[in-house]
């Protein structure tokens, strides 16, 4: 905080665990409400700071500086891919990825900014009256990231708040910190004064908690579960801050049988039923979770889903192969077992996965693996076709008809995410406009653009991430009306 790193308030510290070997690794500080009151006052000094201040700063170095930042995580790719990989427990390929991901997003922010008009002119019917409404840094941010995508969600709220003007404290995961903290060490190496970018480690019921309720933090931007996410509102509230929260789906991926027609519309339709839901594990706020396939196509489809599923290679993310890491945390696991378990109580039919895998060489006992699963014959009624797994389990629907296809994938809580797969194009987009979803995939599943908004309806949360609106999030609107020949008006006669 305020461009130095410090011992927490208490002298608490946390180890941070690898998650395929439930071994230590690294130690952070462990802050809480007084480490919290220290950051948000450091960031609100820096955006109150005057002429010097960030917020003042020309919209073209600031761009300049997000551009410094994404070349050093271009330079620091590998570095970092690895560090992602041992605290999230994800495949170092994908660590990778997940730092492309991060330094075109400090990019787009950056390009999207300094290709801002300065304000928008409102003709007031009068060559007297100068009228504009312009974009202002919202004040204070507070950053709550999740532990899935580390790196990747922060850069979704640092670049466009950096971008905007603002001065923020972030609070990572406490159990996946580490990435965000080289970041912070980045923004520094860039040139970022001090006390524009802050950042404490700790768990969400003290830091998270007090970030919220903050009388000094202007916006909370949540990124995890829906409890949490509530919690955040809830403790926002009193202070009518701006709040973001992005809270997660239950997402559905509805295959027609047309899609499958060809041995190859075939084969790609179950690569990618396996990509949506197993990437990461399934630890994927968008994972394909939800596998709702026309009746006709039920058995082959699900036949060779099960086949392929057996056959990803589990293990610690940094050896050579290994396609599909460990779960984060051991309660993580315990939970998706949980799901598990009722399903198959409730009559799920199990047609892969469904237990801890045998050890290896690349698999340690004490690591937190779980092998993928398929569920088939499942149904609304079940806990795990209605709520967030967030782990390596795939649910089998089917349907008959168009229109018993959009009542199934419509009929969650959530609406983060959805794919839709069919060789009649027109179909496809008829579905596609129909599903109650932030993003709709055809033909596809799981990639998204830093140009294109990201956001989700109902449960799944307020507010938006990326694109145009990324940058709104983080900005005031103001109308600036000047009377350029200002006369007394005379309402009142005396």
């Amino acid at each position: 905080m305020d461009g130095e790193w410090r011992a927490a308030t208490s002298g608490a510290t946390r180890e941070i665990l690898d998650p395929a070997d439930a071994l230590p690794f690294a130690l952070v500080a462990e802050g809480d409400e007084k480490d919290t009151d220290l950051a948000v006052a450091a960031a609100r000094r820096a955006f109150d700071g005057g002429r010097g201040g960030w917020p003042l700063t020309p919209v073209a170095e600031r761009a300049a500086l997000l551009r410094r930042v994404a070349d050093l995580l271009v330079r620091d790719r590998e570095e970092l891919g690895l560090l992602e990989s041992r605290d999230a427990g994800k495949t170092v390929e994908e660590g990778r990825v997940d730092i492309d991901c991060v330094a075109d997003a400090f990019r787009y922010f950056a390009d999207l900014v300094a290709g801002d008009a300065p304000g928008r002119v409102v003709d007031a019917g009068s060559p007297d009256i100068h009228s504009v409404v312009v974009h202002e840094p919202i004040g204070v941010c507070a950053l709550i990231t999740p532990w899935n995508y580390p790196l990747l969600q922060a850069s979704w709220k640092i670049a466009p708040a950096l971008a905007a003007g603002n001065t923020f404290v972030v609070k990572p995961s406490e159990i996946t910190p580490l990435s965000t903290v080289a970041l912070i060490d980045l923004l520094a190496e860039a040139g970022l004064p001090a006390g524009v970018a802050n950042i404490v480690t700790g768990p969400g019921h003290s830091v998270g908690a007090r970030l919220s309720e903050h009388p000094d933090v202007d916006l909370v931007s949540f990124t995890g579960g829906l409890i949490s996410g509530t919690k955040v509102a809830q403790a926002a509230a009193p202070t009518v801050k701006k709040v973001a929260l992005e809270l997660g789906g239950k997402n559905p991926n509805v295959v027609f049988a047309d899609a499958c027609a060809t041995e190859e519309g075939f084969d790609t339709a179950v690569d990618q039923a396996l990509n949506a839901a197993f990437i990461h594990s399934g630890q994927v706020c968008s994972a394909g979770a939800r596998l709702i396939v026309e009746e006709s196509l039920r058995e082959r489809f699900v036949a060779e889903l099960a086949r392929r599923a057996e056959r990803i290679r589990l293990g610690r993310g940094t050896a050579d192969g290994v396609e599909c890491g460990p779960l984060v945390s051991e309660q993580q696991r315990s939970k998706v077992e949980a799901y598990v378990d009722s399903a198959l109580k409730e009559g799920a039919v199990l047609r892969s996965g469904g237990k801890r895998p045998e050890p290896s060489p690349e698999r340690p006992e004490n690591g937190y693996f779980y092998e993928p699963t398929v569920l088939d014959h499942c149904h609304r009624e079940m806990r795990v076709v209605r709520e967030e797994v967030f782990g390596p389990v795939l649910t089998v629907e089917t349907f008959r008809t168009e229109d018993e296809a959009i009542a199934l994938a419509n009929d969650t809580e959530y609406g983060l995410a959805g794919g839709v797969w069919s060789a009649d194009a027109g179909r496809a987009r008829r579905v596609a406009g129909r599903l109650r979803h932030g993003t709709v995939w055809i033909n596809d599943f799981h990639p998204y653009l830093p140009q294109a908004e990201w956001g989700g309806f109902g449960k799944s949360g307020v507010g938006r991430e990326l694109g145009p609106a990324g940058l709104a999030e983080y900005r005031e609107t103001k109308h600036v009306y000047q009377n350029l020949a200002p006369k007394p008006v005379r309402w009142f006669a005396g």
